[in-house]
């Protein structure tokens, strides 16, 4: 079976964001770790070598492959930071529409700026994240 590389770790999140976020990313990162810790009511932590996640779930698919992620987290990735969500519902999808300027992977949302983004839409795109995968895996916790 593959070991997911995603795991948490007790490397520091200051020194991860010291050595790959610019100055202006910095500041966004510093507001998005508030909103993340308002919404999960948890401390970040470094998932892999790359990802600061907050809080985690397991789970578990129907072929049988299970394991634990984030509850939400946010990285930096060159120019952009990334922050993870699921945005799947009707709902969420016209909310990415009033977000302002960014791109959507299956469940990565992309942005350059924190000031490109409506941050009342970015809160409750996360939060309704973050409820819906507590629905799905209600064994969700802390690391």
């Amino acid at each position: 079976m593959v070991q997911a590389k995603t795991k948490p770790t007790s490397a520091s999140v200051d020194e991860y964001l010291a050595s790959k976020a610019s100055p202006e990313q910095l500041t966004d990162c510093k507001a998005l770790m508030a909103l993340l810790k308002k919404i999960t009511h948890q401390s970040p932590m470094m998932w892999g070598p790359s990802i600061v996640g907050y809080g985690h779930y397991g789970y578990r698919y129907e072929s049988g492959h299970a394991g634990e992620a984030c509850l939400a987290g946010f990285a930096v990735r060159g120019r952009e930071l990334v922050v993870y969500l699921m945005a799947e519902s009707p709902d969420q999808q016209a909310l990415l529409v009033k977000l302002g300027k960014h791109k959507m992977g299956k469940a990565c949302l992309y942005f350059k700026r924190l000031a490109d983004l409506d941050r009342s839409v970015l809160e409750t795109l996360v939060a309704e994240s973050v409820a819906e995968i507590k629905r799905r895996y209600p064994l969700t916790g802390t690391v």
